[in-house]
């Protein structure tokens, strides 16, 4: 495995290892309405492309495919932290997760924040963040729970 920047040609990979993480990896924490309302479908190359487009976002890749990715928006939000379903639980997370934190430290900022879902929050809690609030935010009219997390530096 290996850790790079993101560049737009990895715009339709990273897009399915949104949706798959999604609608398979998040499957066991949400009911079907709220994994639908979440992704409805796929997103398209050239969309996931603009949605990135003003993030910090790290890939991680094994042979040349990317496998897992994180975002940072420069206000300190982890916006984006999502990892293929097959990769799970062998340590990605971890690798992108102190990717993040390098970048962040590096920037004028007292930490960071995030919304995470119910898959990530054990794993944001086991890496110190705290957890600020549960939430329900809606999604195509679905509402999903979701928890507003934060780490100090």
């Amino acid at each position: 495995m290996h850790l790079r920047p993101y560049d737009p040609q990895d715009a339709g990979a990273l897009a399915g290892i949104f949706f798959d993480a999604v609608r398979i990896g998040a499957a066991p924490k949400y009911p079907a309405e709220a994994l639908q309302a979440w992704a409805p479908e796929r997103p398209t190359a050239e969309v996931w492309d603009e949605r990135l487009a003003d993030l910090w976002t790290v890939v991680a890749e094994d042979e040349g495919i990317p496998c897992g990715f994180m975002s940072l928006a420069a206000d300190g939000l982890l916006d984006l932290a999502f990892v293929a379903p097959d990769w799970r639980g062998r340590g990605l997370a971890d690798a992108l997760l102190a990717a993040v934190l390098d970048e962040a430290r590096g920037r004028p900022m007292p930490g960071l924040k995030t919304e995470a879902s119910r898959m990530a929050r054990p794993f944001f809690l086991r890496n110190g963040w705290t957890l600020d609030a549960a939430q329900e935010v809606e999604r195509n009219g679905v509402r999903i729970e979701n928890f507003r997390m934060s780490l100090r530096f």
